[in-house]
């Protein structure tokens, strides 16, 4: 394979790097890796009103932590315009465009008059073929292309298929609007030449901008990129994708706790399938990877089978990998300034010392942090209401009792306090249970942790004896 492949990511800086766009980013990066070819992005941030220093930020960092590189600088299109105004007046001059004087009112009563008549061109060429020097003085004209009224504009699309549309249902457009800033259309088409772009991926919703932007590329004798045009995302009920089904930025996933490459094998099955692969390797997927097995209906969003799939990466994942997962997520937690303020060696070893039962637990590094706060509680612990119901006189006595066999244990591990334990159950004639559960609730202040062993073995003898004994009947 040659390196001649050239794919671009081109979010409008208008908000954060929502889910959709970080899929067509994937599947733009896992084209370009596994043809050894480049994905470039570019920040198309030409509506001056609405585009933000902070969500080109979001966007930014959003592809960082999904860990999907670019190629080259990050190219901003409004940097661009001179280059794009160039180009108009290179269609003006080769007849291809022309200036258009209409006014506002003009252009209202055609687009309502074409309405009434159920067009969809609305623009009815009124300037097409006048005379400029009919234009009426002071105005400003904007320039538009003079596209073909006859015949037909077709993309050959790698996801859609061959898709035709009718010429004499398409406008002449605006290239360059009164004001001398270039459109949207003509700056697409100009910056993926320029760019050296192969390949356009990007969501169906760009569909009847394809057949737009055909024509400038004919206008221009330029050759189109190679389309696709890739279904959006639904709702679990097949409904637009709304804030409620997840159509959150990147930074939300993170925030909630989900893994990158959990978060990438998941967009990644949405809309493409091999086979009955559900989890990938980051190189598997680039293996994989192709356009022509995407499909054409829209795919559904489903919060569960990503956060089974992250529980699934949290399993496989290193221990050292996941405590620092662990303290990068915590800016998002309401606790997480007081945890992050107890973060040192002794409570980073206990926490890797847990990590085994934790992560066996947990869907969320969010459910990891849960579970880990018996490392950082204070004493005397807060005690879960549902706990402190279990704390009756009787089962207090019992804990002094458990203390007293408990410190009897000088080489302090998981196997040598079970062993204490049960020990102390037989005797006693008790069932294990009867006796885990008041060292548990008395050691997190919770019905529900890790293994009460494990609990035992990461918190330490000194901790344990003294949060027991915080608990026991005096």
């Amino acid at each position: 394979m040659t390196d001649s492949v050239v794919t671009r990511f081109a979010p409008s800086p208008t908000g954060f790097l929502h889910i959709g766009g970080a899929r067509t980013a994937l599947f733009n990066w896992l084209y370009a890796k596994k043809r050894g070819g480049k994905m470039l992005l570019r920040i198309e941030d030409t509506d001056r009103e609405r585009s933000t220093e902070p969500a080109i930020a979001a966007i930014l960092d959003g592809l960082k932590w999904l860990e999907l590189d670019w190629d080259g600088d990050v190219i901003y299109q409004f940097s661009r315009a001179a280059r794009h105004r160039e180009v108009a007046e290179q269609l003006l001059a080769n007849g291809k465009a022309y200036r258009c004087y209409a006014t506002a009112e003009e252009l209202t009563a055609m687009r309502e008059k074409a309405r009434a008549e159920g067009r969809t061109r609305l623009y009815d060429g009124l300037w097409r073929d006048r005379d400029p020097s009919e234009a009426p003085a002071g105005m400003k004209p904007t320039i538009r292309l003079k596209a073909p009224q006859t015949g037909e504009t077709v993309i050959e699309d790698q996801v859609q298929g061959r898709v035709v549309w009718q010429n004499e249902n398409l406008d002449d457009l605006v290239l360059l609007r009164g004001d001398g800033n270039p459109t949207y259309m003509l700056a697409v088409v100009v910056d993926d030449h320029d760019m050296g772009v192969t390949h356009v991926i990007r969501g169906d919703d760009h569909l009847i901008n394809a057949a737009r932007q055909k024509q400038i590329y004919d206008a221009l004798g330029w050759d189109i990129p190679n389309m696709s045009h890739i279904p959006l995302i639904h709702g679990p009920d097949g409904s637009k994708l709304s804030k409620r089904h997840g159509a959150l930025g990147v930074d939300a996933y993170r925030a909630m706790g989900y893994l990158p490459a959990a978060l990438r094998n998941y967009l990644v099955r949405l809309g493409w399938s091999h086979g009955d692969q559900e989890i990938f390797s980051t190189q598997e997927m680039i293996d994989a990877f192709d356009l022509p097995a995407i499909g054409r209906s829209a795919a559904r969003f489903d919060f569960a089978k990503l956060e089974n799939l992250n529980g699934h990466y949290i399993r496989q994942a290193d221990d050292r990998e996941l405590v620092s997962q662990f303290e990068s997520v915590l800016a998002y937690v309401p606790e997480g300034a007081e945890l992050k303020a107890k973060l040192n060696d002794t409570t980073r070893g206990q926490l890797l010392r847990a990590m085994p039962s934790l992560k066996e637990r947990a869907k969320t590094l969010i459910e990891l942090i849960s579970g880990a706060y018996f490392i950082f509680a204070d004493r005397p612990l807060a005690i879960e209401p549902k706990a402190a119901a279990l704390l009756t006189p009787e089962t207090r006595i019992l804990i002094g009792q458990l203390r007293t066999a408990l410190e009897t244990v000088t080489d302090w591990r998981a196997e040598t306090t079970e062993a204490a334990m049960r020990n102390f159950a037989e005797q006693n004639n008790l069932k294990l249970g009867a006796v885990a559960q008041p060292l548990r609730v008395s050691l997190t202040g919770r019905t529900t942790s890790p293994g009460i062993f494990d609990v035992l073995a990461v918190l330490g003898r000194e901790e344990c004896l003294a949060r027991l004994g915080d608990q026991a009947a005096n």
